[in-house]
């Protein structure tokens, strides 16, 4: 199956860590969300994107396994991996890499579904969603 992957960096800021120095957990998330935007950017499937279509994408469950701790001032290597599944959702796979070691930090997944912007749930894809699944061989 073809993947599309997109990478992006970012630095860890001082406010994402807690009081034993390390990265809260909690900020995973955004981390998580700086992926999807940087896959959006580069593929046209950013969150204007799909709203322009009429259709809102919100994440309806994360899973993050984490695996070593990062602190301030690390910088992170973002892995953003589009998986394509027959059901109107989008899923991606994460894997975040601290830049100096190469260490996995963590491996995570999202999933979004479509609503129209009635707030009402979309059962089968959007066609804007499946041309754009054809314009890159999904």
């Amino acid at each position: 199956m073809k993947e599309l992957i997109s990478i992006t960096t970012t630095k860890v800021r001082f406010s994402e860590v807690d009081s034993m120095q390390i990265v809260w957990h909690g900020n995973y998330v955004k981390f998580l969300e700086d992926g999807r935007e940087a896959f959006g950017k580069q593929y046209g499937l950013g969150y204007y994107d799909v709203y322009d279509q009429g259709f809102m994408i919100p994440i309806v469950k994360v899973d993050v396994d984490y695996k070593n701790q990062v602190k301030y001032g690390d910088e992170l290597e973002i892995k953003t991996i589009f998986k394509s599944v027959e059901a109107a959702k989008i899923y991606f796979n994460y894997e975040i890499r601290r830049l100096s070691d190469k260490k996995v930090v963590a491996k995570a997944t999202t999933i979004q579904v479509f609503l129209d912007t009635n707030g009402e749930l979309q059962l089968t894809n959007p066609e804007f969603y499946s041309q754009w699944k054809t314009k890159h061989g999904l």
